[in-house]
């Protein structure tokens, strides 16, 4: 992030000339492209980048630049004579889905950016789910109709298909492909192509009348349920003037009645008045949007809060980065009051008192120092101590807390390591650092004793190990993680541990025999009938330690033992060489070379899983299961055409599930799991695992 040497270059503006919007979609939609080119267009940006160069002013990062694709959300504004519209570009790649929830935190609307070769993809579908769940408004835009394949009047069709006719054309593309050279507003009747500089107003090609006519007749139905006047003017045949439908699709839109879908190609400029019209014209301003409902952090009472600018003020936090130029970033967004550089807030959650620096105004990569920031408005400030992602600042004498965005639960699981000895100390304090811009990755230690990175793809991890070492100098491995198998035995048996050592002087000598038995569901357990003191008491313990030492260790394959009781009940001792550590190796050899005798079984961890999938991915997922060794205990259905199956999976099978699940469903699966239980290992798969300790055992003491 750099601080620009000028002042603003987008001034601010009043609250009903304000939009914000979020641009969510699938990879590959041209969400930031369509930004860029609306940055250009009306000059706040002065060189149009392009995102395969890695020139885009929206996409910062070097990771980004790398992958030609958005990993992090941007923010930048242009003014529109005289509307000021701040654009929330996100990444469509459902590994950083983070970014995405972050996004509609910032934004009083989405924009659906989709590709007109495509159709609806998961990732429309995400930005449609999270559009729902926060009654954001929405406008759809089909991008890319110059596209070779493209057919944006397919793409509507779909979209009305999944969605419902609440999608309403409001755009009709002129030509396609190739041919693709404008569109036809159906608000006003009226046709534009681009001449090569700008879009000229021409007459609606004679061949495209009916079909003008039949699109017309769906955005009006669509329109006219805001408006119980017009909608009777609609159901009886009477004409709706373009006002009256300008009306009801403000309102409509506002309250999420419907969707509007335009057509574009931001490579070209085909298409980018009439967005922005769309956007200035429907989507709605801080000032219409309804209070905010905040908590008072002591009772949790609901607290309605209007978007006043001379209100209490009311901010949330929805990004925190790690920026090289300016240390700590919080991205963050007035929603009543007015925030000022250099004020005091206060942090309910946290308890903390926070002093505001200076107020940033982001432009992509670059920023601008501002006075204040209105309701609204989005900015950034540097190096707050206490607030994170999620939180809430307000006064101290009035104190508000804003609901926390939910994100999904990571899922893929790897291994991590510090690379070189130098970077051991580094890891741990870099980790730290990094989690805290990271909501959908979290680290933590394995019962096999690893660090473990969840996160939520390959990618993702990848895009972690960069950063890493870009931001913190600090350099990871990863690998699969080691499955926290465990040993036990079925049978019983008495066996003998003898330990003797003569070195010369006092020597070494314990002697112990053992019954050794299965104790299923109540851990290790050791008692002791010794009859006449061939083992003097003061040696119990030295023979329980080497019992117990020995069970962490393993036999089988090097995994802890459980659920087995070992009773002492003979032995011998020596007046003068046998100690306490003699009886911990005699113990332990018994219990080693009894184990063996006791049908020794590995176990692994059984998982409780739930799995979310589109119904008609049902038996490809139900398939795939089977081939991951998992049970199928029932299924359920959601709502909205999604299913939830239950299953039981060996946790062997599931650190690269979230990956397969994904390449199934196209993206659209989702899956949680919890420990349910240990299960013995398939004969096959336990010899490969004691095969490959014995392996390891040789090698190390080579």
């Amino acid at each position: 992030m750099r601080l620009t040497e000028t002042m603003a270059t987008t001034k601010s503006a009043d609250l009903p000339h304000l939009r914000s919007v979020v641009l969510a979609g699938h990879s590959g939609a041209g969400k930031t492209t369509l930004a860029e080119a609306l940055l250009f267009r009306t000059g706040a940006i002065s060189r149009l980048g392009r995102v395969e160069d890695g020139t885009s002013s929206l996409d910062t990062e070097p990771e980004a630049q790398k992958r030609h694709i958005s990993l992090s959300l941007a923010v930048a504004s242009l003014d529109d004579d005289g509307n000021v519209v701040t654009l929330v570009d996100t990444p469509g790649y459902p590994d950083f889905v983070a970014e995405v929830v972050a996004g509609f935190q910032a934004a009083d609307a989405v924009l659906v950016c989709m590709d007109a070769t495509g159709g609806v993809e998961a990732g429309t579908e995400t930005a449609v789910a999270l559009g729902r769940t926060t009654r954001t408004a929405a406008l759809f835009v089909v991008n890319k109709c110059d596209r070779e394949n493209a057919e944006p009047a397919a793409v509507l069709d779909a979209l009305r298909a999944e969605f419902g006719n609440k999608i309403a054309p409001l755009q009709l593309a002129i030509g396609k492909a190739e041919t693709f050279s404008g569109y036809v507003d159906l608000v006003h009747r009226t046709a534009y192509r681009w001449d090569g500089r700008q879009e000229v107003e021409v007459p609606i090609p004679p061949e495209m009348e009916a079909e003008v006519a039949a699109r017309r007749d769906q955005l009006l139905e669509a329109a006219s349920e805001a408006d119980d006047d017009v909608l009777s003017k609609y159901l009886e045949g009477e004409e709706i003037t373009d006002a009256e439908l300008d009306a009801c699709l403000h309102r409509g839109v506002r309250d999420s009645l419907l969707a509007p879908v335009l057509v574009a190609s931001a490579t070209k400029g085909i298409g980018l008045r009439g967005l922005l019209d769309a956007i200035v014209r429907y989507l709605p301003a801080p000032s219409e949007e309804p209070p905010v409902v905040a908590h008072d952090p002591k009772t949790n009472d609901p607290i309605e809060v209007s978007r006043d600018p001379n209100g209490p003020l009311l901010v949330r936090v929805f990004k925190t980065t790690a920026d090289p130029f300016v240390g700590r970033l919080t991205y963050l967004r007035v929603l009543s009051g007015t925030l000022r550089s250099q004020a005091h807030l206060f942090n309910a959650e946290k308890g903390e008192e926070e002093r505001i620096g200076q107020l940033l105004r982001l432009h992509g990569k670059d920023s601008e120092p501002v006075a204040e920031l209105r309701p609204g408005e989005v900015g950034a400030v540097a190096k707050l101590t206490a607030t994170a992602t999620g939180d809430t600042l307000s006064s101290k004498d009035r104190p508000l807390v804003l609901d926390r965005p939910v994100y999904p639960d990571p899922t893929l699981v790897v291994a991590i390591e510090p690379q070189t000895k130098a970077d051991l100390d580094k890891m741990g304090p870099a980790l730290t650092r990094m989690l805290e811009e990271e909501p959908c990755a979290r680290v933590e230690r394995s019962a096999t004793g690893e660090q473990l990175l969840i996160s939520m793809g390959e990618t993702h991890v990848a895009v972690i190990g960069e950063r890493l070492k870009r931001k913190f100098g600090s350099s990871i491995v990863t690998h699969t993680p080691r499955i926290p198998y465990h040993e036990t035995i079925r049978g019983r048996t008495k066996v003998e541990g003898k330990y003797k050592k003569q070195t010369g002087g006092h020597g070494m000598f314990g002697h112990v025999w053992i019954e050794i038995e299965p104790n299923p569901g109540d851990g290790v357990a050791f008692a002791e009938h010794v009859v006449g003191g061939t083992v003097p008491k003061n040696f119990f313990p030295g023979v329980e330690k080497g019992i117990r030492q020995a069970a962490v260790e393993g036999v089988l394959a090097g995994y802890p033992l459980i659920d087995f009781k070992a009773t002492l009940y003979d032995g011998s001792f020596h007046t003068v060489d046998s100690n306490d550590l003699s009886f911990q190796i005699a113990a332990s050899m018994a219990l080693k070379k009894g184990v063996m005798d006791c049908k020794p079984v590995l176990q692994e961890p059984i998982m409780a899983v739930e799995i979310r999938v589109p119904e008609r991915f049902m038996g490809d997922v139900n398939r795939d299961l089977n081939g991951h060794r998992g049970r199928v205990l029932g299924m359920d259905v959601m709502g909205d055409g999604i299913q939830v199956i239950a299953a039981q999976v060996p946790q062997a099978e599931l650190f690269s599930y979230a990956t397969e699940l994904r390449s199934i469903t196209g993206g659209r699966g989702t899956f949680s799991s919890t420990l349910d239980h240990y299960e013995d290992v398939p004969a096959h798969i336990g010899d490969k695992v004691i095969e490959a300790h014995r392996k390891e055992q040789e090698s190390s003491a080579h």
